[in-house]
């Protein structure tokens, strides 16, 4: 099975930890983290990955700032991005997918949701 490589972003070290360890129901799934938007970006200009988790709300550089970059053109414009947020309005999750968010999910997430939105979004059993 091909390995596959996550980013997994958020500010809250607990939650980073959280999402990583969903991933690992999935095979040959590995997890990088960033404590933040810039944080991710600088990964994302290094590393190559398959999909993107990321928060909203964050310092330096938002989630939000953070889809629109990935985006915007390069090697990471095809990527999925799931955005996991503490945002529940329609109104935000309006503005992550038209910013070119793939998923929205809403805080608190559970370990199923999470294995299940990457799972479509890569097609993976």
């Amino acid at each position: 099975m091909a390995q596959l490589h996550a980013l997994v972003v958020d500010d809250s070290g607990a939650m980073r930890k959280q999402l990583a360890y969903a991933l690992q129901r999935i095979p040959g799934m590995s997890a990088v983290e960033a404590s933040d938007g810039a944080d991710a970006w600088r990964k994302l200009s290094s590393a190559t990955f398959d999909i993107v988790l990321t928060d909203i709300n964050m310092p330096l550089l938002d989630g939000l700032k953070l889809v629109a970059l990935v985006r915007a053109g390069g090697v990471h414009q095809r990527v999925p991005v799931v955005v996991i947020t503490t945002e529940g309005a329609e109104a935000d999750r309006r503005r992550a997918m038209s910013l070119g968010a793939s998923a929205y999910l809403v805080k608190p997430v559970q370990a199923t949701q999470v294995v299940e939105a990457v799972r479509a979004l890569l097609r993976i059993g």
